[in-house]
């Protein structure tokens, strides 16, 4: 299975749950009344519709007779969505490692044509070198064993593949200049991944922009996000908020727009890519 069907088993998922909250919002179906019809509560129809859970072919089939669709090229159809969804993704293999609440991400990450983000931590993770990856892991999990540590790390780099796949979104990336003089690991670990960030800056797909101290307080100021973008029409553009335990996904136009403005300004008052690896190459020179 390649990474881009398992990503886009994904985005079928949260398509068919789209398809399934119109249609039962247009037949006047309360999510209680849905949930009584196969069995289950109101919130796993809830879920459902926000693409969540995977879909038993039998609950599928009572909720569109529920809701009048008759027609059987039409239940075929979102009947072979909701099989497709059901495709396992590739991360599942990192189950022990993998928070459930990040599986999402990965899939959205692997199907989107455009990834853009704000970083101001860390280097992100799609764009980090294994020896960084490893300091920025066993900082933030001091607990955590030798064994767990190199899972994780081997994760982070299986999810790096998307930025080389046949399909490889353009990814656009803003890092703050704290992002780049934190230390993490010692000071050959930093500037293995200052060059790589100079070296990866090269390709065809991506774009990446430094913001400068020397620019003074700037857009960002409500921290790191990611903002996605998918080639499918039906699916709206997503913006990606990571919390310790969580994380939030925004798809409101207006919120969206939001994000949309300050990475805008972002990428405007930044330094452009030639300029910002410039800067990369004094930030080398200076490690």
């Amino acid at each position: 299975m390649t990474a881009g069907e398992s990503s886009g088993s994904v985005v079928r998922r949260i398509l068919l749950g789209s398809q399934l909250r119109r249609l039962r919002e247009s037949r006047g179906v309360t999510r209680e009344a849905a949930g009584y019809s196969i069995r289950a509560s109101e919130s796993k129809i809830s879920r459902m519709e926000l693409g969540r859970v995977s879909f038993k072919a039998r609950d599928v089939e009572d909720l569109l007779t529920l809701y009048g669709v008759t027609d059987g090229t039409e239940r075929e159809s979102l009947l072979s969505l909701a099989r497709e969804a059901n495709v396992a993704g590739w991360w599942h293999s990192y189950g022990d490692v993998l928070p459930g609440w990040f599986q999402t991400y990965i899939g959205l990450e692997g199907a989107a044509s455009l990834i853009r983000i704000y970083e101001v931590q860390f280097v992100h993770g799609l764009l980090q070198t294994e020896s960084y990856a490893h300091a920025v892991v066993s900082r933030g999990m001091p607990q955590a064993s030798a064994a767990e540590v190199d899972r994780r790390v081997a994760l982070r780099l299986e999810r790096q593949k998307v930025l080389v796949s046949e399909r490889a979104p353009h990814f656009h990336a803003v890092l703050d200049e704290a992002a780049l003089r934190r230390p993490y690991g010692d000071r050959a670990v930093m500037r293995g991944q200052l060059q790589h960030l100079i070296e990866v800056s090269e390709q065809r797909n991506i774009t990446l922009q430094v913001m400068p101290f020397s620019f003074g307080g700037h857009a960002g100021e409500s921290g790191a996000f990611t903002m996605l973008q998918f080639p499918e029409s039906d699916l709206s553009d997503l913006v990606y908020l990571e919390q310790l335990t969580s994380a939030l996904y925004l798809d409101k136009r207006e919120e969206v727009a939001q994000y949309q403005r300050v990475m805008e300004r972002l990428q405007k008052d930044s330094p452009s890519a030639a300029e910002s690896r410039d800067v990369l190459r004094g930030l080398l020179q200076l490690t």
